[in-house]
C-alpha cells in the first residue's frame, strides 16, 4: 500500500477553496465566522484572507452589528479583477453571458443563428466572435478573463469533442481544439461541456432551489437532455456521456430522431419536434415560432393543446426512467420547457406518476427553471471558475 501525503501547495488550494466557498455562501461574513465555519484555525484564515484581498478576490466591508459597539469589519467577494465568460450553441441561436469573480452578471447577448443546418465551420467562427466581442468587454471593465466554457448540446467526452449532437447534425466535431485555435488567445482557457450539465450547475449554484442534494434539470430546445446533481455533486460518469435522455425510446415505429433510430424521446418532444407538429416546419427564426406557439397555448389553441399535452405525456415517461433509477427531489423543465410549463406539467405529472414505481414519483417535484433563457450559459460562467473554487489562484 502506497501512502501518498498531500504537499503544502494542495493543503493550501483546499484551504484556499474552503474560504472562498464559505463566502460564496455565507458573506458577508467576519474572520472569525470563516474560523468557525470551515474548521480553520484562525491564523490559516487571517493569512488566507490576506492573500484574497491582496489579489482583489476579497474585500473588507463594515456593518453594524445588533449590539452596541463600533462596525464589525466583515467580508465580500470582490469581483473587480476577474471575470468568466459563458457560451451557449443551440437551435434558438447564440448566448453569451458574463460574469465576475464574485458571480455578477456583467454582460449577456442573444444573437439568431447560425442555425442547425449551418454545420460545425459556420458555427465555431460564429461563436469566436461573439467570445471575442465578449473578452474585449471584460477586459474594458478592468477584469481579467479567468475561462471560457461553451455548452452544447450533445455527447461531449473530456477532451472537448463532440461525439454527437443529434439535434445540430454533428459527429466527431473537436470544438474545443478548433475554437482554442480559431481564437487565439493561448491566455484563456476554452472549455466544453453538454448544455443540461451546465445547466443544473447553475440551478444547484443560483436557483430557487440551490444546494437540493438530488436534482435534475430538463432541457429541450435542440435535444433533450437532463443534467443531474446526485448527493450534492455533478454526475459525470465513466468518459462524461450523461443525461441522454432525449434517445431513450418510447416509440419504436415513431419519428425519425437524428441519431438514425426512431421514436426517441426527443423525436417526439424536443422544441424542434413540438414546432414541426404544430406548423408542419421550423422556421429560420425558431426564437420567433416558439412566442407564437405560447401565444396560441395561452389562448387555449385545440391544435396547440393537443400536441403540447402529448409531447408532455413522452415528458413524463421520460422523467419516470429518471426518478425510478435516481430518485431525485426535483425535476427542473429548463428552456422552451420552463415557458411552456403551465400547458406541460399536468401531462408530465400524470405519466410521471403513473410509469413511477415508487408511491408519489418517490417525492419528487416538477417545477419550472428561473432561468429559462440563461441557465446554459450562467452554468458555463460557474464551470470556467472551477480552477479558482479548487484554490487555485490566477496566474499574477
Amino acid at each position: 500500500m502506497i501512502t501518498q501525503t498531500a504537499d503544502h501547495t494542495d493543503i493550501r488550494a483546499t484551504n484556499l477553496a474552503a474560504v472562498l466557498g464559505y463566502l460564496r455562501r455565507e458573506a458577508p461574513c467576519s474572520r472569525a465566522a470563516i474560523a468557525a465555519g470551515t474548521g480553520l484555525n484562525k491564523a490559516t484564515v487571517t493569512s488566507i484572507v490576506g492573500e484574497l484581498l491582496e489579489r482583489r478576490l476579497v474585500r473588507e466591508t463594515q456593518q453594524t452589528q445588533n449590539h452596541v459597539g463600533r462596525p464589525a469589519t466583515l467580508l465580500v467577494l470582490d469581483g473587480s479583477a476577474y471575470a468568466t465568460i459563458g457560451l451557449e450553441i443551440g437551435a434558438r441561436g447564440l448566448t453569451a453571458l458574463g460574469c465576475d469573480a464574485a458571480g455578477e452578471q456583467i454582460l449577456r447577448w442573444h444573437r439568431a443563428g447560425p442555425g442547425v443546418d449551418a454545420g460545425p465551420a459556420k458555427t465555431i467562427a460564429a461563436v469566436v466572435a461573439l467570445a471575442r466581442r465578449a473578452i474585449s468587454t471584460v477586459q474594458s471593465s478592468g477584469r481579467q478573463v479567468l475561462g471560457i466554457t461553451v455548452g452544447v448540446p450533445g455527447l461531449v467526452n473530456r477532451d472537448g469533442a463532440v461525439v454527437l449532437a443529434a439535434g445540430l447534425g454533428w459527429s466527431d466535431v473537436p470544438l474545443r481544439a478548433e475554437l482554442a485555435a480559431t481564437l487565439g488567445r493561448p491566455d484563456i482557457p476554452v472549455t466544453v461541456d453538454n448544455d443540461a450539465s451546465l445547466g443544473v450547475l447553475a440551478e444547484h449554484l443560483y436557483g430557487p432551489y440551490a444546494g437540493t442534494a438530488n436534482l435534475i434539470q430538463l432541457t429541450g430546445d435542440t435535444g433533450v437532455g437532463a443534467g443531474i446533481i446526485v448527493d450534492g455533486r455533478p454526475l459525470a460518469g465513466h468518459l462524461g456521456y450523461v443525461g441522454e435522455i432525449g434517445h431513450l425510446r418510447l416509440v419504436p415505429d415513431g419519428p425519425a430522431c437524428g441519431c438514425g433510430r426512431r421514436g426517441c424521446l426527443e423525436a417526439l418532444a424536443s422544441l424542434p419536434a413540438i414546432l414541426e407538429q404544430v406548423d408542419g416546419s421550423i422556421d429560420d427564426d425558431p426564437q420567433h415560432q416558439l412566442e407564437t406557439l405560447i401565444r396560441r397555448a395561452d389562448a387555449q389553441d385545440a391544435a396547440v393543446t393537443k400536441v403540447l399535452t402529448e409531447a408532455g405525456t413522452h415528458l413524463g415517461h421520460g422523467i419516470a426512467a429518471l426518478v425510478n433509477i435516481l430518485n431525485p427531489e426535483v425535476v427542473l423543465l429548463g428552456g422552451a420547457y420552463a415557458l411552456l410549463a403551465e400547458h406541460l406539467s399536468p401531462a408530465i405529472d400524470k405519466a410521471l406518476r403513473e410509469a413511477s414505481i415508487a408511491p408519489d414519483a418517490g417525492g419528487c417535484t416538477i417545477a419550472a427553471s428561473a432561468f429559462p433563457h440563461t441557465a446554459t450559459p450562467l452554468g458555463a460562467t460557474a464551470h470556467a471558475l472551477t480552477p479558482l473554487t479548487r484554490g487555485r489562484l490566477p496566474a499574477r
